[in-house]
């Protein structure tokens, strides 16, 4: 990666800091800092022997070891302000950060947060999307593979928001730049998009959020796009996740004059017999009948079967995936086109 030197030198400040504050516990006004991280890899192997094949993000390989991503969080908080430094290097985040080169590509989240009281949060900076059940960190996915819905997007908001929790409701609306975009292009449309979610708790085990990001990207698209996630836990042994996603989108070079849309659904039934074992099958649906994200107009259906092998922070997964779509856009071995494909991973996860 570009630009490694400064990256190196700011781990070494922050690692400093950390080493000086815990020197001093009794000082209040200096909290120590936590650091958390993780790393991850995998081999891919396609059994059409191509990589094209490949449509979701993160691991568009074939027959190749590859790493994943490194990252590393460091926290701060004291009783109304949160600081936190995300940072990441590797193929993973250079796929998250697409639009960003050299250093800034390597801030994966970096915002600080303010809070008056205990039911209101003020955050400012950049963070994760809260769309999607997916999540960038391979930590903290069950399949290592991403589902259509996660890999079209979008990946992270820079912005102002405002969270507020009532009861078990949950609140949020807040002001970006258009999604992904740490900054807008100089020769792009200075726009920027609407952000909020509503998230609901009927019991510590059954929950739901809506979630909603709107507006206008640089060149001057007008993008809606709302999100539907689910949780709902039985017992120790199954768990359940749903997610729904609608995107609809006007080009500005069309006079906006013809709609553009892909949705998608997928289940996410997990199952833990053991706490060093865990399987989770994902079922996926996702319509793109108008080509804005698949190479030709197709409905997908794709289907992925995980097994967790955990060891402390350490999580073996081995994943065998097939996707089906009614058009071929997928391809044989001979390079023919296909209606399907299917593929094996092996993954190797690690968190502190």
């Amino acid at each position: 990666m570009q630009n490694f030197r400064p990256f190196s030198l700011i781990l070494v400040i922050l690692l400093f800091s950390l080493k000086s504050n815990s020197q001093s516990p009794s000082d209040s006004s200096h909290l120590p800092f936590t650091i958390s991280g993780a790393v991850d890899a995998y081999y891919r192997y396609d059994l059409a022997r191509t990589p094209d094949n490949a449509l979701t993000s993160f691991t568009q390989t074939h027959n190749q070891f590859r790493l994943g991503m490194a990252n590393l969080k460091i926290e701060h908080k004291t009783a109304r302000v949160d600081m936190v430094a995300d940072l990441a290097f590797g193929p993973r985040e250079e796929a998250f950060a697409y639009n960003d080169n050299g250093i800034t590509q390597a801030i994966k989240q970096l915002y600080i947060s303010y809070s008056p009281n205990a039911w209101l949060k003020f955050t400012g900076g950049t963070w994760a999307t809260h769309l999607c059940y997916e999540s960038p960190d391979a930590f903290a996915n069950r399949n290592y593979s991403m589902s259509y819905m996660f890999s079209n997007g979008p990946f992270s908001h820079t912005g102002v928001k405002a969270d507020l929790t009532l009861g078990r409701n949950g609140f949020m609306i807040g002001i970006a730049n258009p999604s992904d975009y740490r900054s807008i292009p100089t020769n792009g449309h200075n726009n920027k998009n609407i952000i909020a979610q509503y998230s609901h708790s009927f019991t510590d085990n059954i929950k739901f959020a809506v979630s909603y990001v709107g507006g206008r990207d640089p060149n001057n698209d007008r993008i809606h796009q709302f999100d539907l996630v689910v949780n709902a836990k039985t017992s120790d042994l199954l768990s359940l996740g749903f997610n729904a996603t609608c995107n609809r989108s006007w080009l500005a070079n069309e006079k906006y004059a013809d709609e553009r849309h892909w949705w998608g659904s997928a289940l996410y039934a997990n199952l833990d017999p053991k706490k060093w074992l865990g399987f989770t099958l994902r079922t996926e649906y996702f319509n793109d009948d108008v080509a804005v994200k698949l190479p030709a107009p197709a409905h997908i259906f794709a289907t992925t079967l995980s097994a967790n092998f955990r060891v402390d922070g350490f999580t073996f997964i081995p994943e065998f995936r097939l996707d089906n779509a009614n058009n071929p856009i997928f391809y044989h071995a001979d390079g023919s086109p296909a209606h399907s494909a299917s593929s094996f991973i092996i993954a190797a996860v690690y968190a502190f």
